[in-house]
């Protein structure tokens, strides 16, 4: 499963600058990510300035 950009994304693209496959693009509200070419690397979370960015780990409630 791979990374998710939830609402909290201040659409602020370090996210997508800093992704090495290329998975993640601009949305109409938010940053999204793009689940066919995600490799769960993790940079993303790395950079999100608000933690917006949640792993596979992660269940939705």
């Amino acid at each position: 499963m791979p990374h998710k950009i939830t609402e909290e994304c201040a659409a602020c693209g370090a996210c997508e600058a800093e992704c090495p496959e290329g998975a993640i693009s601009e949305g109409e509200e938010r940053y999204v990510i793009d689940p066919e070419k995600c490799t769960d690397c993790g940079t993303c979370v790395e950079v999100c300035p608000v933690e917006a960015i949640v792993g596979p780990e992660h269940e939705e409630q």
